[in-house]
Parts: C-alpha cells; structure tokens; sequence
C-alpha cells in the first residue's frame, strides 16, 4: 500500500494570517497526523517565510517519529538549512515570489546544474533528496542522470483540469510518466492538488510509493477534525 505524507504547511498560513498569536500550531497538528496513522510529515519553508517557520522546522525535527520532509527550493540558504536540520528527506521544488502555491514542477532542463550540484550537496552529507517535476518523461530522465533518489511526479494538472477530456489526457501523462520511472528503479511520490476524489483515480498505480496532500486534508480537518481528515484520507490510500 502507498504511504500518505502529510503537508501542514496550511496549519502555518492560517497561523500567519494573525501574527500575533501562535495558533494553529502546525507542531500540534503533525503529532496528530502521526497519531492517526500518517507515514510523513511535509513541510515548504518558504523564501519569504509565508506560513512555515524555520523554528517550526526544527520543532518538527525533534518531535516527528515517522519522517520529516522539507520541501525547499535549491538555494544556498536552503540547503545550509538542510544541512543543519537533517531532515529525513529533502524535497525540491520550484518557488516564485508572487504565486498562491507551487505552480508546476521543478525544470531539470533549464536548472540541470544547479539542482544536481544541491543533490549531490545533500545527498552526500546523508540526506535523500527528491524532485518535484511534471509528469514529462525528458524531466524524469534528467532526474535520473543526477542520481536523485527519487521523483515526486506533479499531479497538480490532473487535479485542476476542467473538462474530462483534459483530465484524461493529464492523467495519461501521469501513468506514462510513473511507468517510466518505475522502470529506471527511481522512488516515486506524487502530490499537487489531490482530494478525496481526485486520490480514487489512483487505483492500481501501485508504482506510486507515497502521496503528499496537504490542503484538502488541512480543509476537511477545519470541518471534521485532524484525525478524522488524516484517517479518512488513509481509508482511501488503502482501497488504491
């Protein structure tokens, strides 16, 4: 059965929206995440720091019993980050100033250099480190020159495509794409934008090793409660 990350980086921006207080605790709501059966805790410190604080990050550190992933962008900052924290996994992404969340995958075509010289930085002081690309089968293959230790393949246009033949053609990507990778024996995640509804197209991809989901979880949770959201999410991860 595939693991289930859980992101709670929404915890944090809803958090952030009030400076002043230190409520919602993303700390409190990864213990509870753990307690109710998820595999990973996610987090993206941020640049501009929007929602995740590096304090957050090292509370995580010493509390999460699972795994830690810290998704960040490919900088010197981040990775001297990285290095200090020691998360059990590096996941690098894409980041934009201006941007709601993190809109496509990392380019390995334009940035091969710069992301190989951070994974092999990271890789050999211990840390497994992934990377966050669309599914794009000339992306993947790049990601598997620089010895990433595994891919975590961007599900967010399935997810928001608008009519059924978009998302048919969104989700053939995605197959493709985790085929490919299964066969280079790359580790293979996948997240962006998945659901209650959009986690039951997943059915019979057992290649996928483990989803990151955060804001449909961090939503359903406002409603019915952490643990609740988390196990739900679970109970659909089980039946794929």
């Amino acid at each position: 059965m595939a693991r289930l990350a859980v992101n709670v980086d929404h915890v944090a921006t809803l958090r952030q929206a009030r400076e002043l207080v230190a409520y919602p605790d993303p700390i409190a709501a990864a213990i509870i995440a753990e307690l109710a059966g998820a595999d990973g805790i996610v987090v993206h410190l941020r640049e501009d720091r929007r929602h995740i604080q590096e304090r957050d990050v090292r509370l995580l550190r010493d509390i999460v019993k699972t795994k830690l992933i810290l998704e960040m962008a490919s900088t010197p900052e981040m990775i001297g980050v990285a290095l200090d924290i020691q998360p059990d996994l590096v996941t690098l992404v894409p980041e934009k100033r201006k941007e709601l969340t993190t809109e496509g995958g990392l380019d390995l075509i334009v940035n091969e250099n710069s992301v190989a010289e951070t994974v092999d930085t990271l890789q050999s002081s211990g840390i497994p480190v992934s990377i966050f690309i669309d599914p794009d089968l000339d992306q993947i293959k790049l990601a598997h020159q620089i010895n990433t230790t595994m891919i975590e393949i961007h599900t967010g246009t399935f997810c928001d495509a608008k009519t059924p033949l978009l998302k048919k053609q969104a989700f053939e990507k995605i197959v493709d794409s985790v085929k490919f990778a299964s066969r280079l024996k790359i580790g293979i995640n996948a997240g962006h934008g998945l659901c209650y509804n959009t986690i039951k197209k997943f059915k019979g991809l057992t290649e996928i090793d483990e989803f990151s989901i955060g804001h449909s979880i961090i939503s359903r949770a406002v409603l019915v409660g952490m643990e609740k959201a988390v196990k739900e999410m679970l109970a659909l991860i089980k039946e794929l």
